[in-house]
């Protein structure tokens, strides 16, 4: 089990993100595929730092509603808007997703994040990346594993990577959908480690997670997502203690929502 002693401190050559793209905004956002409405006329807004969490039941919209949040669809109506105004390149390199199942490139472990580096809004060159990519393997505990293939990594060693590489380009916002997913006790552990460091050091985290522990354990404030709306939105220890919404106290009692 990892025991913290593989955290090195990067603030040197990785400072935290500054803040040029918040608030992200949501306003009237809606989606509609095959004759259904998945996200109904949903308005919400991000304004500061800190871990979010997205919790709901089963067919909710919670990955959907990351997905268009980053905007990797476009919505069927509403808008979604960062600091005022769509998305440009600007602010889409300010931001990073990792995914429940990582896409990673062809490439070796410390191929992956060369990549990355060089290719992000600051593109690191020459010794900078040698330096950066060490620091950052160090970081998830990869090291040892720098020239192997990175689709040859086992999946908690794979989440690890897509992790470290997204937070090597220093994103302002870092959506994660499920990143523990299907992971045992020791890699969502590892995985937890470096979400906690990301939000430490100035990372607005948006976290989907169907892992109410997790949720607990990591976050500052929960929304409760329910055919397609927020249905609730309080800081954590009053979500869990006091739900403000029927659906949202059903679902904490393991309770079906429909």
């Amino acid at each position: 089990m990892p025991d913290g002693s593989h955290i090195v401190d990067l603030r040197a050559c990785t400072p935290g993100p500054v803040r040029e793209i918040l608030p992200l905004e949501a306003r009237g956002l809606t989606y509609e595929a095959g004759g259904h409405r998945l996200i109904d006329d949903l308005s919400l807004r991000f304004e500061d730092s800190g871990l979010s969490a997205i919790i709901g039941p089963n067919g909710a919209g919670k990955s959907l509603l990351l997905r268009l949040l980053h905007g990797l669809i476009a919505p069927s109506g509403g808008e979604v808007l960062w600091r005022g105004q769509a998305a440009d390149e600007t602010i889409r390199l300010r931001q990073a997703m990792v995914f429940q199942r990582p896409v990673l490139l062809r490439r070796s472990v410390a191929g992956n994040l060369r990549y990355a580096l060089r290719h992000g809004r600051n593109g690191a060159a020459g010794a900078s990346v040698g330096s950066s990519v060490e620091a950052w393997l160090t970081r998830a505990n990869l090291l040892h594993l720098a020239d192997r293939p990175a689709r040859l990594l086992s999946g908690g060693e794979q989440q690890r990577l897509a992790l470290a590489r997204a937070l090597s380009r220093r994103p302002e916002v870092l959506f994660l959908d499920e990143p523990t997913a299907s992971l045992d006790p020791t890699a969502t552990l590892a995985i937890e480690e470096l979400i906690g460091q990301a939000r430490a050091e100035g990372t607005k985290v948006i976290l989907v997670t169907h892992d109410l522990g997790q949720a607990k354990r990591l976050a500052d404030e929960i929304l409760f997502l329910h055919r397609g709306r927020v249905e609730a939105r309080a800081p954590t220890e009053q979500f869990f203690s006091d739900p403000e919404n029927d659906n949202a106290a059903a679902f904490l009692a393991g309770r079906l929502v429909f």
